[in-house]
């Protein structure tokens, strides 16, 4: 069975390498980064599905990271922090924390929690679906086969993964730098910017009505790329 995996955002060592062994030991597959820079390049991907944030960090706060969190998806989040003070606590709830958790814990009680929170999800989460639907494309998810119109078209490996990663975050926003590290996980080579535009295009030329005017994949200015719902 899959692990499941949790990002966790501590620049505290010594508290970091205890958490990560404890969870390990409960089954959890842990990444430990130290800081907001490194927790961006997780921050939203469809693998991570808890977050556990300290606050205080040594470029910005956990809430910083919190409501980026929220706003490219609905993956839980707890707060781990020495900030025992109610305003700081109330703070983390309003922008979309599921818990908070005050230094120093207990580890039981810790993962009593985390347990607790994932559970909510998951009763709260979708069915797979063996196909998704969009327009007048289906996709078979089975055995990857696309069809516009009910003709089959043909995507190249990396058109499939993002096409994939778009549905997996249908509604949601994905930033192009999200995208980037996708491409890169899944291709194990470095893609820049100007590669992803390309794929994107192509992506478009087949799977749009009319790829100038998208209304499949829409451009959010500044941002990424929306799959679904209104254009930001």
């Amino acid at each position: 069975m899959e692990q499941t995996k949790i990002l966790l955002v501590e620049d505290d060592a010594t508290i970091a390498t205890a958490l990560s062994y404890a969870l390990e030991q409960e089954g959890f597959s842990v990444v430990w980064v130290k800081n907001v820079k490194e927790a961006s390049v997780y921050t939203g991907k469809s693998e991570i599905s808890l977050y556990i944030l300290d606050v205080l960090l040594p470029d910005g706060t956990g809430y910083d990271i919190c409501k980026r969190i929220k706003k490219f998806c609905d993956s839980p989040v707890l707060f781990l922090t020495a900030c025992d003070e109610e305003a700081n606590i109330v703070m983390g709830l309003d922008i979309g924390a599921d818990d908070y958790i005050v230094k120093p814990f207990r580890v039981r009680e810790l993962i009593s929690r985390i347990r607790s929170v994932l559970r909510r999800y998951r009763k709260q989460a979708p069915e797979v679906l063996s196909e998704y639907i969009f327009g007048n494309i289906r996709v078979s998810l089975a055995d990857g086969k696309i069809f516009k119109r009910g003709r089959e078209i043909h995507l190249s490996a990396l058109e499939y993964k993002l096409l994939l990663y778009l549905i997996r975050n249908k509604g949601i926003i994905v930033t192009r730098e999200q995208l980037l590290t996708h491409i890169f996980d899944i291709a194990g080579e470095y893609v820049n910017d100007n590669t992803l535009t390309v794929y994107m295009k192509r992506l478009r030329e087949k799977l749009e009505e009319d790829p100038v005017n998208p209304q499949l994949i829409r451009t959010v200015r500044g941002i990424g790329y929306l799959l679904g719902g209104e254009h930001v």
